[in-house]
């Protein structure tokens, strides 16, 4: 077995950090077996380089190596690229393709980007991983592959599953070894040996003298945050071995090259609190709408008994500002408007007549839903409407005023509901 210091310079890896070390080492104990690897780390950290050392150290190194690159490949002919597709399979397909699965039969194909597999394809994926059948677009003929997958990813693959772009059974298939490739901003010390092996790439490319860092550069370069990882590394020494007629880079000349939040390493406030009256789904959003909509009918409801049983507009508009305001929302010029628009108007009045005990209470007998609702609504729009109480009165410790006028509802509507749901 090649020692960690071999397999770097056989690769041209560069760098001593005891987190690359480990994942190099990892690649090197798993190679000659055929388990199956996942390649986790940020965009441009040099994930590519360890499919090559899995490859290269195995029994399959004679044998084809395919790289993939996912995310390049559009959701329509992944399916085709991977498995093949037969003649007439879909429109184009004018003869029968061999897909990369069936190519690289006793090889090693390495999948990059992993995470933006499209679900259908991850489930013809799963079943190569068990057992090493696939069926090409338009065939049903099962075909055997004798096929070891590298796969890499810069997704955060738990918060993938959680929100179902990927399958939990394929990850936990792909992953069986998991080597992590540390960012360069973990990997400090390393960042001058890097940038002193791309300056000396470049001048011998260029064909011109290498650039070198004064003190003060090499400071700025280890203090920088490096987004991009080594793949931003890269294209700075490149930029630096082309444009500067200087060899010797000055921090400042380095500064000019950087982004400008270059040698700013503060954290970053993000805001992880919710807002009174963010919810986490369009569905929750919904049930609100609805939940809204069904307090201002009541709230019309009764405005409307109101009404029937006075018979004064003046009154009942009096009585009921408040609940007026709520429903139209006027202001002050709109009201002035409408009075001036009613005393110009010629209004058929309704002649006033008195009302007994009997009828009064035939009326609020007819009209009784007007303050409570019996109607028996959807089990779901039900429980959406308790899950929606509990929610504001947590946010609000309980508070119900303020839990009602989030929730658009008066606090006797929602004392009501806390009653009614037992809360």
């Amino acid at each position: 077995m090649e020692s960690v210091q071999a397999i770097k310079q056989r690769f041209g890896i560069i760098g001593n950090t005891p987190s690359l070390n480990r994942a190099i080492e990892k690649a090197i104990q798993v190679a000659p077996t055929d388990i199956s690897v996942l390649v986790t780390g940020e965009s441009g950290v040099g994930k590519e380089s360890i499919p090559k050392i899995i490859h290269q150290l195995s029994h399959r190194k004679h044998n084809k190596f395919i790289a993939v690159n996912c995310g390049a490949i559009p959701e329509g002919t992944i399916d085709s690229e991977l498995f093949g597709h037969e003649k007439g399979a879909f429109t184009g397909a004018t003869q029968t393709r061999q897909g990369y699965f069936e190519v690289a039969d006793g090889g090693t194909i390495f999948l990059d980007e992993v995470g933006e597999l499209p679900l259908t394809t991850q489930v013809r994926l799963l079943r190569v991983l068990e057992n090493g059948e696939f069926l090409k677009v338009g065939s049903s003929k099962v075909q055997k592959t004798n096929i070891r997958i590298v796969a890499a990813t810069n997704v955060n693959m738990f918060e993938a599953i959680d929100k179902d772009k990927f399958r939990e059974d394929l990850f936990y298939r792909l992953s069986t070894v998991d080597i992590h490739l540390p960012p360069l901003r973990e990997r400090r010390e390393d960042i001058h040996l890097l940038f002193r092996k791309f300056a000396s790439d470049f001048a011998l490319k260029y064909k011109m003298p290498t650039v070198k860092l004064t003190d003060n550069a090499i400071q700025v370069l280890a203090k920088h945050r490096w987004g991009g990882n080594i793949r931003q590394l890269r294209n700075i020494a490149e930029q630096l071995s082309v444009l500067e007629q200087n060899r010797t880079i000055s921090a400042s000349t380095l500064q000019g090259y950087l982004p400008s939040s270059a040698g700013t390493n503060l954290p970053a406030v993000i805001k992880t609190s919710k807002s009174e009256s963010d919810f986490s789904s369009e569905r929750e959003i919904l049930y609100k709408v609805l939940f809204d909509m069904k307090a201002d009918l009541n709230d019309l409801k009764k405005l409307t008994m109101e009404l029937m049983k006075n018979g004064n507009t003046k009154d009942v508009e009096k009585d009921n500002e408040g609940l007026i305001q709520k429903i139209y929302g006027k202001n002050k010029e709109e009201e002035t408007i409408y009075e001036n628009n009613v005393q110009e108007t010629e209004v058929l009045s309704i002649p006033e007549h008195s009302v007994d005990q009997d009828e009064i209470i035939d009326i609020q007998d007819k009209y009784h839903f007007a303050e409570e609702i019996q109607e028996e609504e959807p089990l779901s729009l039900h429980d959406k409407e308790l899950e929606l109480i509990k929610k504001s009165l947590e946010r609000h410790s309980g508070k119900r005023k303020l839990a009602a006028a989030e929730l658009g509802i008066s606090e006797r509507t929602l004392y009501r509901k806390i009653k009614q749901y037992d809360l």
